[in-house]
């Protein structure tokens, strides 16, 4: 038996990876939180996961992530009429993809053994992360403000609201951690899940319509 896919059915699929998106690398980065030995979310960034010998896991769960959310854009794009908000978010899945290869180096005594302090010297592929993740921060917030614009247009303030505030809790995470602001590494966290969720929460309402 041949089994057909109609648009509906794979826009679903599409939201529903956007859906799948935030919780899982939410999820799988504060599980290494807690379960890594030497790691201190008010020092280190969710970004320092990916080294030493269990940083495999979070690289993956950045590309996996990453790609969820390049599918989650493509399904936007046909549920949604703002055209910018959906190529927003796809930017910042490209950001991850290439933040989840482009590997940070270790320091400040993470991985365990690590001496502290970050070294005076970075490698290319650090420089690549920092790059890929203002690039993704950057799309991330003008996403959830472009949704924010969109949201009042229909006139609903309330979820206008939301898109505001997650975009700027990223906004703000990133600025004081940027600035070398105490415990910069968990206001960054909070505000780029923050942002990261409220693209999913948009992506999960939008496939109850399909």
């Amino acid at each position: 038996m041949t089994t057909t896919f109609t648009p509906t059915t794979s826009t679903r699929s599409l939201l529903t990876c956007g859906a799948v998106a935030a919780p899982l690398w939410s999820a799988v980065s504060l599980a290494q939180v807690a379960t890594r030995e030497g790691f201190d979310l008010a020092r280190h960034p969710l970004s320092m996961l990916s080294t030493g010998a269990l940083g495999w896991v979070q690289i993956t769960n950045f590309v996996v992530a990453g790609v969820l959310l390049v599918a989650g854009a493509v399904g936007l794009s046909r549920a949604l009429p703002s055209r910018w908000a959906p190529r927003l978010v796809g930017v910042s899945g490209v950001g991850m993809i290439a933040a989840g290869f482009l590997v940070m180096d270790p320091g400040d005594g993470f991985p365990a053994g690590t001496s502290a302090g970050m070294s005076s010297s970075l490698t290319w592929h650090a420089y690549g992360h920092f790059a890929a993740g203002t690039i993704t921060f950057a799309a991330l917030i003008a996403a959830c403000y472009v949704l924010g614009l969109h949201f009042s247009r229909t006139g609903n303030h309330r979820d206008a609201l939301a898109s505001r505030v997650a975009g700027t809790a990223l906004l703000l995470g990133d600025t004081w951690a940027m600035t070398g602001g105490a415990a910069g590494s968990l206001t960054l966290a909070i505000g780029a899940i923050t942002a990261m969720l409220w693209v999913s929460t948009v992506a999960a309402r939008c496939r109850r319509s399909y």
